[in-house]
């Protein structure tokens, strides 16, 4: 393909969302960078502008949707393109917007340079959109952007088709791709000289459903790569997160002590309302098999509020039974009405002022579990990778499990790997002050 049309041209690129959307937006910046296409600068006008969409709820919808708009504002003169979720969700709705040049499904994210070159080279609107029952293909990314962590996508898609969420419809069905080709791309960030790799996916756990290989078979082979000192788990659901994977990850040469693993609901009413896969005995025995073999491990927990039949003493349940688990962090979101999903059938729907109240409460208690947390490793030694900082700022990084820590820019260099005594913490309280050793 002739892309003369890109060359010289300056991108800004907009990520909204989850981890997956931030390692795909990424690789774009890579794909178009290849043929000429830079970065923007600040204060420099953008000739191009991706926003990488998310609509994981009506709330983030609202947020991509403002956003565009002020996008365009800001960038009158500049090709528009939108991706990702709300795009694939509401294609019509989104190319509506004015301004909006190119409007991508999920499966077209790695077709953004061909469409956009063609645009360009026409310099007339193109708008394409692929439906999710048409999304068959895996579209590899493994990225770092302006991070020191690299993001390697091994699974997308997901077949659970949950109460709550348009996930399954804006990315189709679960899909990966080989395990050869994941230590590849593995392979080729010790070649950048990268240190750290974050697993990503929609549903991680169900990887190996397009060729017979399984999740455990691929972390054993990614574990083997040498090079890299640190591999994270991004999240995988609690009936996929199996016991010999949690006794691989304790004895393992690189996997973190670290998980994040979606609970939803603490009730065993609501979680069967959402037509989750387990009960919340089997997340309690989880959560107990990691702390036996990894007592120092942090453990995220993503938890709605708010639910259609969600009860007060539903709730209530559901609160002292998270407040029982011996976890770290809580990822608390409101409930969100999507169209089209199963939980409208759902009796009882909560108000706002519900929702606010739940969501307060289980961040309180989230705040006190992760400071509880901190507090215990106060005094200890560790090992930090060192983040890039910003200017004029501390240096951060995160030990092994995930604390994150605090340094003097001056004495640490970027991607290294140092000995630190963690202090106390930090006047935002969102971290340790560390000294380095």
């Amino acid at each position: 393909m002739n892309t003369e049309y890109l060359k010289g041209k300056r991108a800004a690129y907009y990520t909204f969302g989850c981890k997956l959307n931030f390692s795909e937006t990424s690789t774009i910046a890579k794909q178009l960078a290849d043929v000429g296409v830079c970065a923007v600068k600040k204060g420099e006008k953008a000739d191009i502008c991706i926003i990488n969409s998310c609509s994981v709820t009506e709330v983030a919808d609202k947020k991509c949707r403002q956003a565009i708009h002020k996008i365009v504002r800001e960038n009158p003169d500049a090709y528009i393109v939108v991706t990702g979720c709300y795009g694939q969700l509401k294609p019509a709705e989104v190319a509506a917007i004015p301004g909006v040049d190119i409007v991508l499904g999920q499966d077209m994210k790695g077709s953004v340079l061909e469409n956009l070159n063609e645009l360009i080279k026409r310099d007339s609107g193109i708008y394409k959109t692929i439906k999710a029952k048409d999304i068959k293909n895996f579209v590899h990314s493994c990225s770092k952007g302006n991070r020191t962590r690299y993001f390697l996508k091994v699974q997308d898609g997901c077949d659970y088709y949950c109460t709550y969420c348009t996930i399954p419809f804006a990315r189709g069905h679960s899909r990966n791709p080989s395990i050869e080709s994941l230590v590849a791309e593995a392979e080729q960030v010790v070649e950048e000289g990268g240190r750290e790799i974050v697993i990503t996916g929609v549903n991680i756990g169900d990887f190996g459903k397009s060729n017979g290989e399984t999740f455990f078979d691929l972390i054993k082979a990614l574990d083997k790569v040498e090079g890299i000192a640190r591999y994270r788990i991004s999240s995988i659901e609690p009936n996929l997160l199996t016991d010999e994977i949690i006794e691989f990850v304790a004895k393992s040469r690189a996997f973190m002590p670290h998980f994040h693993i979606p609970l939803q609901s603490g009730s065993n009413d609501v979680l069967k309302l959402m037509h989750r896969r387990y009960e919340r005995e089997l997340f309690a025995d989880k959560v107990r098999k990691i702390k036996e073999l990894m007592p120092h491990a942090f453990i995220g927990v993503d938890v709605i509020v708010g639910t259609r039949g969600e009860t007060a003493e539903y709730f209530e349940d559901a609160y002292n039974f998270i407040k029982s688990l011996d976890v770290t962090q809580l990822h608390v979101f409101s409930y969100s009405e999507r169209p089209g999903t199963a939980a409208l059938r759902i009796d009882h729907k909560v108000s706002a002022a519900d929702k606010h109240l739940r969501s307060q409460r289980l961040l309180e208690l989230s705040d006190e579990k992760t400071n509880a947390f901190y507090t215990s490793f106060i005094g200890t030694e560790a090992e930090v990778l060192v983040e890039r900082p910003a200017r004029g700022k501390p240096a951060n990084g995160f030990t092994a499990n995930y604390i994150k820590v605090e340094m003097d820019a001056n004495l640490v260099e970027e991607n290294n790997l140092l000995k630190v005594r963690l202090g106390n913490f930090n006047e935002k309280g969102d971290a340790l002050v560390a000294t380095v050793l």
